[in-house]
């Protein structure tokens, strides 16, 4: 993902604060215009998870990334929302949101959907598990 956003996002990318990159591919950090900073992680999603905390202070986190990312924080319970973005494109290939999250039920309330001719985003809040 971030191959693919690192141009379209220039010089002067959105986020103004730290972005921890998970990859298999070790570089040096990337230093942008107007706070933002690409660390690149390769330990894993809990290390990136656990340096963006760190960053993040008392703030929100917003992961971002593919399905594949997507399935290790779901499977792993780090997630309270989840933000599908729906595109009417049938790419005919890639991996599925929601495969291979295991056997346990996870249920998620939806609370928010903003749509449009090109795209629906729709927000999730993960309901607790009753133990």
């Amino acid at each position: 993902m971030f191959i693919t956003g690192e141009a379209p996002w220039g010089d002067e990318p959105p986020f103004h604060a730290p972005v921890f990159v998970v990859t298999h591919h070790a570089r040096e950090s990337v230093v942008k215009k107007g706070g933002t900073t690409y660390h690149f992680v390769t330990e894993g999603p809990a290390r990136a998870l656990e340096l963006a905390r760190e960053a993040a202070g008392d703030k929100d986190i917003s992961p971002a990334g593919g399905a594949d990312l997507a399935q290790q924080f779901i499977r792993a319970g780090w997630l309270d929302e989840l933000m599908p973005h729906v595109v009417p494109v049938l790419p005919c290939g890639g991996r599925r949101l929601f495969d291979d999250l295991g056997d346990a039920q996870i249920e998620w309330h939806k609370t928010q959907v903003l749509d449009s001719p090109e795209v629906t985003h729709i927000r999730l809040r993960r309901i607790p598990t009753v133990s």
